[in-house]
């Protein structure tokens, strides 16, 4: 018979890197509830709130303060877990403050990625490794459709190219270290990537980021200020591809190799909306608030970019679940929330319910 998510992961032991930041903080929750035994690797949180210490992950998981640019630590800490599945995804995460410190976005998003897959190489209880980069590993031409698995990597920006950098480091290992054909006779790791973007969802403080402006905003009574209304993004709930993560790892654990390779994990909407269109979904969901355009002369961003999601769709049997409104809708509810006072427990639970109704919709999740 099929197994559930639930079975496939329930007793497993994974290590996850970056559990600390925003997507991390939700996939750590989300593996905990289906019984994983987690180890986390990361630097401390680098907001303040952050979702990591209002969720009180400290007291549930095995917390190890460390960085991705010190192999050695990394090794020792990942030896020490003995974990059956890896799943990275620490790394300098925005593209503005990669212009003005590209040296740490490069050491952290290339360097970072070499250290944890030559520590999985060294670690042998490693069946399974996921590598998470990010859509702007692509070389965009801001052309009228979306990226697909194929098309080359590169990125204008410092942050975008390091997750190009971190892609081609990945295949360079897949070939070199974790072949398919090899697999079994000279290694027993099945390797591959996650690439997504533009997440939103309750819990994100990061600066320079639309969503967490507009929540600090409304939650003063101040104007949101855009610095690029007309930008097309394919925005999604951070569950999407939280859930095609955890899919392609399943299916890695029980199918092996197959499924060893470079997957998109995009939304419903394959144009995506704009920034100013989100600001407006979002205002209209919270039932408040006001935005402004900023003048000021921005460092250079995409204006166009999206995901083809056809092969996840066809091999994987994924399939995002939230269209754009119902996405904004669940962020404006977490952010309106927490900044009524919902704390603790309760906001444990909020972010519980979230995970279970979207698992609920899982349809295509059986091993």
């Amino acid at each position: 018979m099929p197994k559930s998510l639930q079975e496939i992961y329930q007793g497993k032991k994974v290590f996850l890197t970056g559990h600390t930041g925003f997507k991390g903080s939700w996939l750590s929750l989300w593996l905990e509830k289906l019984g994983a035994e987690v180890t986390g690797y990361a630097l401390p949180p680098d907001t303040s709130p952050s979702l990591f210490e209002e969720l009180n992950l400290a007291s549930s998981l095995t917390h190890v303060v460390g960085d991705v640019r010190d192999f050695d630590a990394l090794s020792n800490a990942m030896d020490s877990a003995k974990p059956d599945v890896v799943m990275h995804l620490a790394a300098q995460a925005l593209v503005q403050p990669s212009y003005k410190n590209p040296r740490e976005t490069y050491e952290s998003n290339v360097m970072g990625t070499v250290n944890l897959l030559e520590a999985v190489r060294s670690c042998d209880s490693v069946k399974t490794c996921l590598i998470v980069t990010s859509d702007k590993c692509y070389d965009n031409l801001e052309t009228d459709r979306g990226y697909r698995e194929t098309d080359a990597m590169g990125g204008y920006d410092p942050y975008s190219s390091s997750k190009g950098c971190s892609e081609l480091v990945t295949n360079s290992w897949r070939n070199s270290y974790f072949n398919p054909d090899d697999y079994g006779s000279k290694h027993n790791v099945a390797l591959a990537s996650g690439r997504a973007g533009n997440v939103i969802g309750g819990g994100d403080w990061a600066e320079a980021r639309i969503v967490p402006d507009i929540a600090r905003a409304i939650s003063k009574a101040e104007d949101v200020v855009l610095r690029n209304p007309a930008a097309i993004r394919p925005w999604q709930h951070v569950m999407e591809p939280l859930a095609g993560y955890l899919h392609v790892t399943a299916k890695m654990m029980t199918d092996n190799v197959t499924y060893a390779s470079g997957w998109n994990f995009g939304p419903k909407e394959s144009r995506g909306v704009t920034v100013g269109e989100l600001v407006e979904h979002m205002i209209d969901a919270w039932g408040a608030g006001s935005f402004t355009v900023s003048n000021v002369e921005q460092p250079h961003e995409a204006k166009l970019l999206y995901l083809d999601i056809s092969k996840a769709d066809a091999q994987l049997n994924w399939r995002p679940k939230l269209d754009p409104e119902e996405a904004i809708r669940l962020t404006s509810d977490w952010y309106k929330s927490y900044y009524s006072g919902c704390r603790d427990d309760d906001l444990i639970a909020l972010t519980l319910k979230h995970i279970n109704d979207y698992q609920d919709s899982m349809d295509y999740a059986t091993y």
